[in-house]
Parts: C-alpha cells; structure tokens; sequence
C-alpha cells in the first residue's frame, strides 16, 4: 500500500524549498522527491507544490509515497500475440513478438515471455536467478521468433549445456544494409560492454568469443537479406557484429542504421527475426525443429524494398 507522510513544516525550515524540505524532514533524495513532485504527490496546506515553492512554518506537508515495486518481479501478464508452439512436462517453446523482453530487468517496465507463461499458469524450472527462472536463451525485446524455456530442473540443465556446446542450431534472418563483403562468410570477433555506454554492446579486445556465420539470401538495392546462424549467443551478438562491417540491421538505429530508410520501410526496431530453432529434447532425446513466419512489420518491410 502506498506510504502518507503528514507534517508540520519546522521554523528551521522556513523560507527554504519545498524539495529541500521534504528530504531533510523525510530523510529521501532530492531525485525522489522531484520525482514525487512530478507525479504531484506532494501537497502544501492541500495544494500540489512545485520544486521551487517555499516552506512556510506552521503549513501541513503531505507526502505520498508509492509503494515499491520490485522490477525484477515475474508479473503475470498475457501477451497477445505470443504463441506457444509446444509444451510438455519439460519445455515450451514459444515465437515471440516484438515488445516483448524473455524476462524482467532493471529499467524494463513492458510484457516479458516469463510474466506471459506465469499468466498462462505455466510453471517454469526454478533453476537460475529469480527473474530468469527457465531461461535458457534470450531474444532482445525488439527481436522476434522461436525461444525455448525450461520447465524443469533437468531440462534446464541439459539445455544450458547445449547451448555451451553449441548442440543447438539458431537460424536468424536479417535484412541488413548495403551488401556484405562477401556475401558469405563468418565473424570472428570479441564482444562486450560499449567502452562509452554500458547500456551498448560492442567489439572490444577483453570481450567473450564471438562467432557469427552468415550467407546472403537475396540482395536488393541498397540491403541484403541474410541467413545467419550463431555459433555463440551473445548479448546484441548479430547487431553489434554487422553495424561493427558497416552493414546494420535495417532500422536498428541504436546500432546505427540509417532513420531514413527506416522511417520508409515503417520499420520502429531492427529488420531481425529468428526463424528456425533445432535442438534435441532435453529429456527424451527426440529431434525438435521449429519454424517461424515474419511478422507483419518485417513482411511489409520486406515486400518494400524487394519492389525497389
């Protein structure tokens, strides 16, 4: 439930700002209480205050403090769209759309894949940190397609060390920029922490080993579409390994990708959708295969350029 806090204003604290005042009296940061302010939780004598307005001793100060979320709490949400291809008493394997992040993270307030199986009353393992429990490989939010998620502790197991193996085959499409040089071929290069932005992946010496291969599907004007399978799985691995050959994912503007064509092609996140997903049943050992259609946004985008 959320928090109220009433007080009188002190004659020590007359005349100072009302931001100033509330976190002496209340002991929070000046960050949060602007941020309290904003949200006009903060009232003088009745009245929503703004940062620079004064304290005046004797006036009643009514502070609202929301209650606590924990960001990396599993929330229970139904995520239209996300289909689930198969499930058993081991796995499900899902294809998910865009906007949808594989689990709850700092700064992360949307849908995730997990919150959607909890809403679904599907029961994950419980192996792994808590807000990555059955997690045993991600797609970004703005990256669509084929994800597998553990249900019990010997499926998780057995998968993250085919993953480690690399005894799992994942088959990507990307429609990239330019035309790859050459156009078939793999990349070999590091990747880790943007040295000027850690929100940012990046090819650095220190980074983990990093292996994309990729053959060209058709080539347009101006972009190519490409087959790309990963022999690791990084964080932003193909993202970050084309923009670093100058040939960004088609609307991966955080990347570099150019707005322009972007904005032509309709296109609000990155031209990237894993396609097919193989791997061998944790438990019974029978061969899974899975495939997956582009959605709307990436066909449209597709269609545009192929007409160019």
């Amino acid at each position: 439930m959320p928090e109220l806090k009433v007080v009188l204003i002190p004659e020590g604290l007359d005349g100072e700002r009302v931001d100033v005042a509330v976190a002496r009296m209340l002991g929070l940061s000046r960050s949060k209480i602007i941020d309290l302010i904003q949200q006009r939780h903060v009232l003088l004598d009745g009245v929503p205050v703004a940062k620079s307005d004064r304290a005046r001793t004797g006036s009643m100060l009514e502070v609202t403090i929301p209650e606590r979320r924990d960001e990396l709490a599993v929330v229970p949400q139904a995520v239209p769209g996300l289909d689930v291809l198969f499930d058993d008493d081991h796995i499900v394997v899902i294809d998910k759309p865009v906007g949808v992040a594989a689990h709850p993270s700092v700064g992360w307030s949307g849908p995730s894949v997990l919150g959607h199986l909890a809403a679904a009353g599907v029961r994950v393992s419980t192996s792994g940190v808590p807000e990555r429990q059955g997690i045993v490989q991600r797609l970004d939010v703005g990256t669509t397609g084929l994800m597998v998620v553990a249900k019990s502790e010997l499926a998780y197991s057995v998968l993250k060390q085919a993953f480690r193996s690399r005894a799992v085959e994942k088959t990507y499409h990307a429609l990239i920029q330019g035309h790859p040089d050459p156009f078939t071929g793999t990349i070999d290069a590091p990747i880790g922490r943007h040295p000027g932005a850690d929100y940012k992946m990046a090819i650095t010496t220190g980074g983990r080993p990093s292996i994309t291969h990729y053959e060209t599907l058709e080539a347009f004007v101006g972009t190519t579409l490409l087959e790309v399978n990963l022999e690791t799985g990084r964080t932003h691995q193909i993202r970050v390994h084309f923009a670093a050959l100058r040939h960004p994912c088609v609307g991966d503007v955080f990347y570099g990708a150019d707005p322009v064509l972007a904005d032509r092609l309709g296109l609000e996140r990155q031209w990237l959708h894993a396609v097919r997903l193989a791997f061998t049943h944790p438990v019974t050992g029978e061969p899974m295969s899975f495939s997956s259609p582009y959605p709307a946004d990436l066909r449209r985008a597709l269609d545009i350029v192929q007409s160019w």
